[in-house]
């Protein structure tokens, strides 16, 4: 009844985008319900079938992207975890705002189709045992870079929080080890004040509201005066560690259990009061235990028969009389890890019908005390590493070679800066100096590390101080948050000319070509003075329409800032239509005659 209530057609469900990329995934879903306890994930049914969830990772994840703004993507999956369809919906990024093209960004997200929601993927490299590769996004590395933290991280979220993948990755700590030397004596009331025992207190009252909207409501039900009696008042302990063990059991019982645990066994003792008996009857006739089970990483270790040791005598100072004690063994092949949270849960039973029950499960949690167990410091690989943080650190490093050629670029600018004097009485030499320079910036920060700085880079911060500032978002391009820092000083020192002369690309890419159309004897022509006065005024003009019109709206302030050619000629290397190619042409085919135009005249 609920899941008819809360249903809604396929072809209502917004947004529009949405929609579509559920029909890419499952052609037959017929609806689309929220999921109860996180309306965020939708659940998909073909007719009354459950064929998978659906989600939009800005529900989970708001990692700012290249833009300052998240990426919101919807994700698919089926009801094994495997990603059946994920495509970006909304994002604010300039290079796919105007630029490349979007069918090259779903192609990109179209290589997730396939992969399980625990795989570690990365962008570029190579394939291997312990990681996917997808192929990298040409112009727009720190975009895809983002999409995929996105894709990965909210399906990895989503399949843990729908128990189809496991938590941390699918990692798990190195095993504790307990301390079998130490020991204090300790009573009964010691014992549980610092958690060595736990206790679960469960009245008639809160079992029957438990089964209320079920089956079983209003069955074997307890009277109103009842109601606050105790169902069963029930006790746990982990008795490997001999603080606990020795005290609850005596030094020859304790002597007696340890000799019959084999290498990776654990031990719990479990008891209780009450008229609901936590071992049943079932194990007598089928050799389980139905009724009590536990659960450590998502996994369960039910208890069978030879499991079981009564448990009679126990010695601890102020123990309580209990009607039912055991002790269980948790075997090897379970990889129990006894210094990690685990549950035992405890399964009430209503009979609704000759053969239709419904059951609840009441957990009580354990935590062993930090003293009595240590663990070893987890062997974390270097890719293991990289992945638990930030994205910024995330590209920083995987960028390392670029920065630091960038870094011995900047030196060595340094050194012609400070030594100018000198080398400008050495003007042959000085001039190789510069056009090398000139081709380092072209192919090396342009066209291979694309480190052009743009007019959009500045709104992009003006609008972050009045959005909200973070640092992550300027960090996450190092390229450009290290040219910037530069250019922010060498401005102090020697003025805005040393950028646009020195480390500009697409400034090189016009001085370069301006000379060879020299030695080739091209023509020169030199823009009068008072032309150039009035000329010079039109950057300025450009700069306030651009800061005015980003005030409000960014958006349209990156279409606009295509005035800049820096993405058709540097970013995406020509590779664009043909009226940006033809603007960003013409505009070098200027700078043949004219020295920089672009530069002096246009330039905000």
């Amino acid at each position: 009844m609920a899941m008819a209530l809360n249903a809604a057609p396929l072809a209502k469900y917004e947004p529009v985008a949405g929609r579509q990329v559920i029909k890419q995934a499952f052609p037959d879903v017929t609806r689309v319900i929220p999921r109860k306890g996180n309306r965020a994930i939708q659940e998909l049914y073909a007719r009354k079938e459950l064929v998978g969830y659906a989600y939009q990772s800005l529900d989970f994840v708001q990692t700012p992207a290249y833009s300052g703004k998240p990426v919101n993507a919807m994700v698919v999956l089926d009801i094994e975890g495997t990603i059946k369809a994920a495509k970006v919906i909304h994002h604010d990024e300039p290079i796919l705002l105007v630029g490349i093209p979007e069918s090259k960004m779903h192609a990109f997200t179209n290589q997730y189709t396939g992969l399980k929601a625990d795989q570690r993927v990365t962008v570029g490299g190579t394939s291997s045992e312990r990681k996917v590769a997808v192929d990298g996004l040409s112009g727009a590395t720190v975009t895809v870079m983002v999409i995929n933290e996105v894709i990965m991280r909210t399906a990895h979220r989503v399949g843990v929080e729908l128990g189809m993948v496991e938590g941390e990755d699918g990692t798990r700590p190195p095993l504790a080890t307990v301390d079998k030397q130490a020991f204090e004596q300790k009573t009964w009331q010691e014992l549980t004040g610092d958690g060595s025992v736990r206790r679960l207190m469960l009245t008639k009252g809160q079992v029957d509201d438990s089964f209320k909207g079920t089956e079983a409501e209003g069955v074997d039900t307890a009277g109103p005066e009842e109601r606050k009696e105790p169902l069963i008042d029930l006790y746990a302990a982990y008795l490997d560690a001999p603080t606990i063990g020795r005290n609850l059991l005596g030094e020859s019982q304790y002597q007696w259990l340890t000799s019959e645990l084999e290498e990776g066994e654990h031990a719990i003792a479990v008891m209780a009061n009450g008229e609901y008996s936590f071992k049943g009857s079932g194990y007598v006739r089928g050799g389980i235990f139905d009724r009590i089970q536990i659960r450590q990483f998502g996994d369960t270790f039910n208890f069978r028969d030879l499991d079981f040791y009564r448990l009679s005598d126990v010695y601890a100072e102020g123990m309580p009389e209990f009607t039912e004690m055991a002790i269980f063994i948790i075997r090897q092949q379970y990889n129990f890890d006894p210094g990690t949270p685990w549950t035992i849960e405890l399964t009430v039973k209503r009979q609704t019908g000759p053969l239709d029950s419904e059951f609840q499960v009441f957990p009580l949690e354990y935590q062993l005390p930090e003293q009595y167990y240590t663990r070893p410091e987890p062997v974390v690989s270097e890719e293991e590493w990289l992945e638990n943080q930030p994205m910024w650190v995330q590209v920083w490093y995987q960028r390392e070679f670029q920065i630091v050629v960038l870094g011995i670029g900047i030196g060595v600018l340094m050194f012609i800066l400070f030594f100018q004097d000198w080398l400008v009485k050495k003007p042959k030499m000085m001039r190789w100096i510069r056009h090398a320079f000139l081709t380092y910036t072209l192919f090396f920060i342009g066209w291979y590390a694309m480190g052009q700085l743009s007019i959009v880079n500045v709104l992009t911060f003006v609008n972050s101080l009045i959005s909200g500032f973070s640092w992550s978002t300027f960090l996450i391009d190092p390229m450009l948050f290290i040219l910037w820092a530069v250019v922010a000083g060498i401005i102090l020192l020697w003025g805005r000319a040393v950028y646009c002369g020195w480390l500009c690309p697409f400034g090189a890419l016009q001085e370069l070509l301006n000379e060879i159309a020299r030695k080739l004897k091209v023509p020169q022509y030199t823009v009068p003075f008072t032309v150039h006065e009035r000329l010079w005024a039109i950057k300025y003009i450009i700069l306030l329409v651009l800061f005015g019109v980003s005030l409000d709206s960014m958006a349209t302030a990156e279409r606009l800032a295509e005035v800049e050619p820096f993405k058709t000629a540097i970013t995406l290397k020509f590779d664009r239509s043909w009226p940006f190619v033809t603007y960003a042409v013409l505009l070098l085919v200027v700078n043949l005659f004219t020295r920089k135009v672009f530069c002096r005249y246009m330039c905000p």
